[in-house]
């Protein structure tokens, strides 16, 4: 078992990484104040782990929710669900919330989390690769809004984040590729030597080989606790945890939110990164062709819908959460491993990468 440790001085947690962990109740009892137990989970995910979980659990007692699986559910509505489960179980301020799913279960868990009497403990167990890399650790909780995704919700931390592999074998090969668009981002945005490793070891991940799972979760989570660690709220370097997500969020948006993955709009959205840094001057063609590459063996798409129009692109991002002050904020890439955020990109080379990812073909739908 591998452990990453999220520094946020008192509220701290580990993340402890392996195989075989949903069955370890010693992972688990540490971290729940009460008898109070509230597992929150999907109609996918709970027929096949909520029994194990529960066993791990002991004799602690409480209120299961099941909520509908899918994006298209990440809404009050669903989230309503959690709060009646909580409420009908007359679960008080010492209740823990568990999060046994993917990124739109762990959001919505957190957000009740830091709702439900103004603020109670939560354990995230994810069991999607996205999630296991990614949603799960920094504490960002939230539902989506029809004018744009995750646009309400709360920073609010776990107690801990508990990633079992053995939860990855029942995904689809799809999800798999989404979580490893997040993968590869940690190597794009800061993280050379990992990115050079994704390269040669990319075909291993897509085929699950456990070993390397582990240390590319384990590297991800590493990046990640580092810049949470550095900037909580993201007033500062955790903005370049969103390399490719203003274009992502756009197409998730204008297409509904889960007709893309958000993995497979964030690796659509890389790619248009890299190509409109690459217009800027800053990447060089061969590097925009290691990340083609990359993406490609990962299975991910390269170019925007081209059922979309760069109007539409435009609108979306305009009310996107990364807008400051009226201007669309960009993460860049002024190499491969070395991420900026910029503010000031200009319209005209905007408008020309948008319409040429468009207008390739290569992404209609997926």
């Amino acid at each position: 078992m591998q452990i990453v440790q999220v520094d946020l001085g008192d509220r701290s947690y580990p993340i402890y990484i392996g195989s075989g962990l949903l069955a370890e109740p010693s992972l688990f009892l540490p971290h729940i104040k009460s008898d109070q137990v509230c597992i929150v989970t999907n109609s996918t995910v709970g027929p096949l782990y909520q029994s194990r979980l529960q066993s791990s659990l002991k004799d602690k007692q409480g209120a299961q929710v099941q909520l509908p699986d899918g994006e298209a559910h990440k809404n009050f509505a669903t989230l309503n669900l959690i709060f009646d489960g909580l409420l009908q179980a007359r679960h008080n301020r010492n209740t823990t919330l568990i999060a046994l799913g993917g990124g739109v279960v762990g959001d919505m868990c957190g957000f009740a989390a830091a709702s439900y009497q103004r603020g109670v403990n939560f354990i995230q167990v994810p069991t999607t690769l996205l999630s296991q890399v990614d949603s799960s650790v920094g504490g960002k909780t939230g539902i989506n809004h029809p004018l744009g995704k995750n646009m309400i919700g709360a920073f609010y931390q776990p107690q801990a984040v508990i990633i079992d592999i053995d939860l990855l074998a029942t995904l689809p090969a799809r999800e798999i590729s989404a979580g490893l668009a997040e993968v590869i981002k940690y190597g794009l945005l800061g993280d050379a030597e990992f990115l050079r490793w994704l390269e040669l070891n990319i075909e291993r991940l897509v085929a699950l080989d456990p070993d390397a799972l582990i240390y590319a979760i384990r590297r991800s989570c590493e990046n990640k606790a580092k810049i949470v660690a550095a900037d909580e709220r993201e007033g500062g370097v955790r903005a370049l945890l969103n390399l490719g997500h203003t274009f992502g969020h756009a197409i998730e948006t204008q297409l509904g939110y889960g007709n893309w993955l958000h993995g497979e709009a964030v690796g659509a959205g890389m790619m248009l990164a890299a190509e409109l840094s690459e217009k800027l001057g800053w990447l060089a063609a061969k590097d925009v062709v290691r990340v083609r590459g990359l993406l490609e063996k990962a299975q991910l798409p390269i170019a925007a819908p081209k059922s979309m129009t760069v109007d539409q692109f435009l609108a979306h991002m305009s009310v996107d959460k990364k807008v400051m002050d009226g201007r669309l904020r960009f993460v860049l890439l002024k190499a491969l491993g070395e991420a900026v955020v910029v503010n000031d990109v200009g319209l005209s080379d905007l408008q020309h990468v948008l319409q040429a990812s468009i207008s390739s073909g290569l992404a209609d739908t997926h």
